[in-house]
């Protein structure tokens, strides 16, 4: 029998002079913040939506399309940024696109109407892609091995932590300000990311190991990427993982509150519980991945997650499901996906490291687009009961699921990963 024990993920050294700062633990804090921003600055606004339609005349359609404009934005931008970092560099594109998030992010709190929001909002997103994308490069262009998969953990919890952070800073600010106040604050972060970058971020990707013959050589690695079957498999098992988890987010509050008639104070600490259980699964798989396989991890976290929405549906089909049961299985299903994200990033980024710009853009990009196609389904097919968002959940993970045993095959990773890896990277 083959074994599961052999990691996939080792790599040649990493060139002499290329490692990277003593203070590790001050660069992961900064990419974690990097990685940050984009969730922080898609959902604190999100409490004020109601003061921001009054405010601009603007209807409910409207002003929701200003949260649609800026993942648009995120999707694209980290498509194109990640790319052209891997032939010009991290910092680069970096510090300019952070600046411009502080600037977009002020331009927000000023703006006459809603069309002129939905448009800087879209710039907004291009931009804030710059942190999300190149934080994750940064961390494969110094990082290998065992300190991969640990690192990427952690930026993961941050990203867990993220979207409950969000929606209760935007309304703490709201208690005491208006619906402007939450992007000038924006800004405020944005020009502390800036200078967090400028003095707590080196060039990870020093110009010999950069990409060659401009951006048309460039984004044919990302072609090159697209056509690496395990690598595909990454990512969309980390994009349907996604999908699975904008869908919570979008369905949830309508479950618990309106469904179970929970407060909005009740329903916060759900939401919370949820978040700290994916955090908890980002410390697991950075603690097991220093034993295990990326891959075991990562079919692991997948059948969790799958587990925790089958059993969700298979409950409310025998006669309904209680808040009890509910929660519980939204528990089980985002531990699992708290495990995937940081194992299909590992991976993935571990099978493209010589272009892991091009690597992290399409395992961001494709994650959030997903992610932004899902969330609405749950309105569509209707919330008048738990059913829509457990189905499209299972429908989501199953496919996660599919996509790591059709694609990814995590246990053939002891022999055919390493050298096609180096086959997606020259």
């Amino acid at each position: 029998m083959r074994s599961w024990r052999v990691r996939a993920y080792r790599s040649a050294p990493l060139p002499t002079g290329t490692g990277p700062p003593r203070r590790i633990g001050v660069l992961i804090a900064v990419l974690g913040a990097l990685t940050a921003v984009a969730p922080l600055a898609t959902d604190m606004y999100v409490p004020g939506f109601p003061e921001l339609g009054q405010a601009l005349h603007a209807r409910e359609s409207a002003v929701q399309l200003s949260m649609t404009a800026f993942l648009a934005g995120l999707v694209l931008g980290q498509l194109v940024i990640g790319p052209l970092s891997d032939g010009l560099g991290r910092r680069r594109l970096l510090l300019p696109g952070t600046a411009l998030f502080a600037v977009l992010s002020l331009v927000c709190a000023l703006v006459p109407d809603v069309q002129t929001l939905i448009a800087v909002r879209f710039l907004e997103g291009v931009a804030g892609a710059a942190g999300m994308v190149l934080a994750q490069a940064v961390v494969t262009d110094w990082f290998q091995g065992p300190e991969l998969p640990r690192y990427f953990s952690l930026l993961s919890m941050v990203l867990g932590l993220a979207p409950v952070t969000a929606p209760l800073l935007g309304g703490a600010i709201l208690s005491v300000a208006s619906w402007r106040a939450v992007f000038v604050v924006l800004a405020f972060i944005g020009i502390l990311l800036f200078l967090a970058a400028l003095f707590g971020v080196r060039e990870s990707l020093p110009s010999e190991r950069r990409r060659q013959g401009g951006a048309r050589l460039t984004f044919r690695a990302m072609g090159r990427l697209l056509c690496h079957r395990a690598f595909v498999g990454c990512v969309l098992a980390q994009a349907f993982s996604a999908a699975a988890l904008f869908t919570y987010i979008a369905g949830s509050s309508f479950v618990f509150e309106n469904l179970y008639a929970m407060s909005a104070t009740r329903y916060s600490l759900i939401f919370a519980a949820n978040a700290a259980g994916m955090v908890l699964a980002g410390w697991v798989f950075g603690a097991l991945s220093r034993r295990l396989p990326v891959g075991a991890l990562l079919t692991a976290g997948v059948a969790v997650a799958l587990a925790g929405a089958l059993l969700h549906v298979t409950l409310f089909a025998a006669g309904g499901s209680g808040l009890a049961a509910t929660w519980a299985c939204l528990f089980i299903s985002l531990f699992g996906i708290g495990i995937v994200f940081p194992a299909s990033m590992s991976l993935g980024q571990s099978l493209g490291r010589k272009a892991s710009g091009a690597t992290s853009a399409l395992l961001g990009g494709v994650e959030f687009l997903f992610g932004a196609l899902a969330s609405p389904l749950v309105g569509v097919l209707g919330t008048g009961s738990p059913l829509p968002m457990a189905f499209i959940m299972l429908s989501a993970l199953l496919c996660a699921a599919l996509a790591v045993v059709f694609l990814t095959r995590p246990w053939r990773a002891h022999g055919a990963l390493p050298r096609e890896r180096r086959a997606v990277a020259s």
